[in-house]
């Protein structure tokens, strides 16, 4: 079957006599209505975390508070911090538990309009892209940060108490979390560039060196300036680069199988 013919059925397709105002104005209620449904599940997620704000804070908190010396805190500067800080850490933390529902709502909106080879490449990569990153904030978390506030704690001078602002704090562990996550993405990256045919698996294989000369700059531009944090970040994605090479050639390798089939197939048609 080509790609035209399994294209699902729908509304408003090429051959149905509906003008095109009805089925934009269907597509846009639809659009509407995922939307609604996404940001309602957000809401409803922040709203049950809002209890729970301060707890969470502790929680996040706990790779620096076990690294300072007994006794040491935090400290809130400005004067809504301790109201704010734990707002912001709800609302974010609503928004990873929420995150596998709103890419839902979006994969329900397109997938009707993708062609069968296009949802089984698709479906995929949205799955390993959502898990990797999870996995590249778990990592920031549970290893990175105690790592590198060990490190920091060692090298304050003395006669100086190390003592952070919430805010400073939460923004600090955020944005680490956003560039493990985002960093942990290389492999879906490398296996949608080979799939738009703008790289192949040998060109990575070439590219090597210069790809852990530039992981090693990334990782010294967004990590914090020691170098446990930017060989914890480096390490990683080098290895994820190796994996992105092998699942690009997997991919590049399944889709001449399948290219071969189709044309098969046509060539049979054409017999007959």
């Amino acid at each position: 079957m080509s790609d035209a013919e399994s294209r699902a059925p729908q509304a408003g397709g090429p051959g149905d006599d509906a003008s095109p105002e009805p089925r934009l104005l269907d597509h846009l209620i639809e659009l509407r209505a995922r939307l609604l449904r996404g940001v309602t599940g957000l809401i409803i997620v922040f709203l049950g975390f809002l209890p729970f704000a301060n707890k969470l804070y502790h929680y996040l908190a706990t790779p620096l508070l076990a690294k300072l010396p007994a006794g040491s805190q935090l400290i809130a500067v400005e004067v809504a911090s301790p109201f704010s800080a734990p707002l912001k850490l709800a609302f974010f933390a609503a928004l990873m538990v929420t995150m596998p529902w709103l890419l839902y709502q979006a994969w329900a909106f397109v997938a009707p309009g993708l062609y069968r080879r296009e949802k089984r490449l698709a479906l995929p990569l949205l799955v390993s892209a959502l898990v990797l990153f999870y996995a590249g904030c778990a990592f920031a978390f549970f290893l990175v940060l105690p790592s590198v506030f060990g490190f920091l704690v060692k090298v304050t001078p003395v006669g100086v108490a190390m003592m952070t602002d919430i805010n400073a704090y939460l923004d600090f562990v955020l944005i680490l979390f956003l560039a493990f996550g985002i960093s942990f993405e290389v492999p879906v990256a490398l296996v949608i560039l080979a799939l738009l045919g703008w790289v192949t698996p040998a060109q990575l294989k070439e590219a090597r060196g210069y790809a852990v000369v530039g992981i090693f700059v990334i990782a010294a531009v967004i990590t914090p300036p020691d170098v446990v944090s930017q060989l914890m970040l480096a390490i990683p994605m080098c290895i994820l680069y190796e994996i992105g090479i092998i699942a690009a050639k997997w991919v590049a390798s399944d889709r001449r199988d399948r290219d071969g089939e189709d044309d098969a197939s046509s060539g049979d048609a054409r017999d007959r």
